[in-house]
């Protein structure tokens, strides 16, 4: 695992922007050959989502052979909510950029047979050939997805009980009233994000401080799912600098842009600030 520290959100956006955007372009997809991304909703990854909007407006990408699966959504909760996932990633995203509303997969909490809509998801996943790149988020309790404290690192895309700690921070989007937010979701599990070529996580602020020192200097634990990365050959975890104040093993600010490499054992960490 490789843990890259930029200054603030703004620059960790930026970051992880031109990450996906240098993947993307790398592997040149094609009809017949895409490129599959994973993505999440919420808050962190908004200011990457305008970026790669800005980017493809400004034509240095296109989204054309890009197959996307989200990797969550509330259950009984109408598509064109505002408050859906289906309506946030269209919102914020793919009514933004080129994407075919064919290479779209948002899982439907609405769905007659939700468990069944689980096992299509994933086959569907599986019949592209797998994701590439898996971006993801971190909850505060180090819950990737809806993968809450508890979960089996095996898990696959299935129903899942939020916990009231997740339904309470949810809660800033539905007027800070707990009792409108949806109790239950669909998700992707664990060994579906594992199974990406590669992740690439978001963390920001210090509210995500405690669960990042967990997720990455302790061992891999089922009550902190985003630990699991821990395993995985090729993650990446992109914090801003409020979100290492609880880490243990310190990061080092540079004088220039190149990356500082402090190696242990499964962590690399990459201090990429620049002090004028």
């Amino acid at each position: 695992m490789r843990l890259i520290v930029r200054e603030d959100a703004a620059s960790v956006a930026e970051y992880v922007a031109n990450y996906i955007l240098g993947r993307i372009k790398d592997f040149g997809p094609s009809p017949t050959r895409p490129f599959v991304l994973g993505l999440p909703t919420g808050s962190s990854p908004m200011a990457v989502y305008q970026i790669l909007a800005a980017k493809y407006k400004a034509g240095e990408v296109s989204f054309e052979n890009v197959i996307t699966f989200n990797m969550d959504e509330y259950v009984g909760v109408p598509r064109d909510h505002p408050q859906s996932y289906h309506s946030f990633m269209w919102n914020h995203f793919f009514s933004h950029v080129n994407c075919r509303p064919e290479n779209v997969h948002i899982l439907n909490g609405n769905a007659p047979d939700v468990e069944a809509g689980c096992a299509q998801f994933e086959a569907a996943i599986e019949a592209v050939g797998g994701i590439d790149l898996f971006l993801a988020g971190v909850g505060e309790d180090g819950h990737v997805a809806f993968n809450e404290p508890g979960s089996s690192l095996a898990s696959r895309t299935r129903v899942k009980t939020l916990a009231y700690d997740t339904i309470l921070a949810n809660s800033r989007f539905f007027d800070n009233d707990v009792s409108q937010v949806p109790k239950m979701a669909l998700t992707v599990g664990v060994r579906t994000v594992l199974d990406a070529r590669e992740v690439v996580t978001i963390a920001l602020g210090a509210r995500k401080a405690v669960a990042l020192q967990r997720c990455i200097e302790n061992g891999v634990n089922h009550m902190w799912t985003l630990s699991a990365l821990q395993l995985h050959r090729h993650s990446m975890v992109v914090a801003d600098e409020d979100a290492t104040l609880e880490l243990q093993v310190k990061t080092v600010k540079v004088r220039n842009h190149r990356p500082l490499y402090l190696s242990l054992a499964t962590l690399t960490i990459v201090s990429v600030f620049q002090i004028n």
